[in-house]
Protein backbone atom coordinates (compact mmCIF):
# COMPACT_ATOMS: atom_id res chain seq x y z
CA UNK A 1 0.00 0.00 0.00
CA UNK A 2 0.97 3.26 -0.76
CA UNK A 3 1.02 6.50 1.65
CA UNK A 4 0.77 9.90 0.26
CA UNK A 5 2.96 12.20 2.81
CA UNK A 6 1.05 15.14 4.01
CA UNK A 7 1.04 18.70 2.03
CA UNK A 8 1.62 16.66 -1.58
CA UNK A 9 -1.89 16.35 -3.34
CA UNK A 10 -2.38 13.64 -6.29
CA UNK A 11 -2.88 15.81 -9.64
CA UNK A 12 -5.83 15.83 -11.24
CA UNK A 13 -5.99 15.72 -14.48
CA UNK A 14 -8.43 16.83 -17.34
CA UNK A 15 -10.82 15.29 -20.18
CA UNK A 16 -8.32 13.18 -22.54
CA UNK A 17 -7.16 14.81 -25.19
CA UNK A 18 -7.70 12.27 -28.30
CA UNK A 19 -6.07 13.22 -31.68
CA UNK A 20 -8.70 13.06 -34.64
CA UNK A 21 -6.12 12.42 -37.47
CA UNK A 22 -3.39 14.07 -38.68
CA UNK A 23 -3.96 17.44 -39.36
CA UNK A 24 -1.01 19.98 -40.59
CA UNK A 25 -1.29 23.69 -41.50
CA UNK A 26 -0.23 25.15 -44.54
CA UNK A 27 0.48 28.02 -46.21
CA UNK A 28 -2.88 28.92 -46.53
CA UNK A 29 -3.87 28.57 -42.99
CA UNK A 30 -0.05 30.39 -41.81
CA UNK A 31 -1.34 33.52 -44.11
CA UNK A 32 -5.03 33.43 -42.82
CA UNK A 33 -3.50 33.59 -38.71
CA UNK A 34 -0.63 36.23 -40.29
CA UNK A 35 -3.78 38.15 -41.43
CA UNK A 36 -6.05 37.96 -38.63
CA UNK A 37 -2.95 38.34 -35.89
CA UNK A 38 -2.41 42.01 -38.21
CA UNK A 39 -5.76 42.69 -37.83
CA UNK A 40 -6.13 42.34 -34.05
CA UNK A 41 -2.62 43.63 -32.89
CA UNK A 42 -2.26 46.39 -30.39
CA UNK A 43 -2.06 50.17 -32.82
CA UNK A 44 0.18 50.98 -29.97
CA UNK A 45 2.36 48.44 -30.13
CA UNK A 46 2.35 46.75 -33.48
CA UNK A 47 4.61 43.58 -34.74
CA UNK A 48 8.18 44.54 -36.18
CA UNK A 49 7.65 43.59 -39.78
CA UNK A 50 10.92 41.63 -39.70
CA UNK A 51 9.07 39.07 -37.18
CA UNK A 52 7.14 38.56 -39.71
CA UNK A 53 9.21 38.28 -42.95
CA UNK A 54 11.44 35.83 -40.55
CA UNK A 55 7.80 33.74 -40.10
CA UNK A 56 7.16 33.74 -43.67
CA UNK A 57 11.23 32.68 -44.50
CA UNK A 58 10.89 29.55 -41.84
CA UNK A 59 7.77 28.47 -43.67
CA UNK A 60 9.04 28.53 -46.68
CA UNK A 61 11.80 26.57 -45.62
CA UNK A 62 10.09 23.99 -43.91
CA UNK A 63 8.15 23.67 -47.19
CA UNK A 64 10.91 23.28 -49.31
CA UNK A 65 13.01 20.60 -46.50
CA UNK A 66 9.46 18.60 -46.87
CA UNK A 67 9.35 18.66 -50.70
CA UNK A 68 13.25 17.38 -50.57
CA UNK A 69 12.10 14.69 -48.45
CA UNK A 70 9.14 13.80 -50.75
CA UNK A 71 11.42 14.18 -53.85
CA UNK A 72 14.28 12.09 -52.38
CA UNK A 73 11.76 8.91 -51.22
CA UNK A 74 10.36 9.07 -54.74
CA UNK A 75 14.17 8.57 -55.83
CA UNK A 76 14.70 6.12 -53.13
CA UNK A 77 12.28 3.97 -54.46
CA UNK A 78 12.92 4.30 -57.61
CA UNK A 79 16.79 3.14 -56.87
CA UNK A 80 14.83 0.00 -55.18
CA UNK A 81 12.45 -0.95 -57.82
CA UNK A 82 15.53 -0.34 -60.35
CA UNK A 83 17.91 -2.82 -58.14
CA UNK A 84 15.03 -5.02 -57.80
CA UNK A 85 14.72 -5.52 -61.62
CA UNK A 86 18.93 -5.45 -62.19
CA UNK A 87 19.46 -8.92 -62.83
CA UNK A 88 22.62 -10.60 -60.00
CA UNK A 89 25.98 -11.01 -62.75
CA UNK A 90 26.63 -14.98 -62.45
CA UNK A 91 30.65 -16.32 -62.27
Amino acid sequence: MSVIPSGIRPVQTGPEIVPRGPKTLGQADFLALMTAQLKNQDPTKPVDNTEYVAQMAQFSMVAGVSESNTTLSRIAASLDTLLARTPIPQE
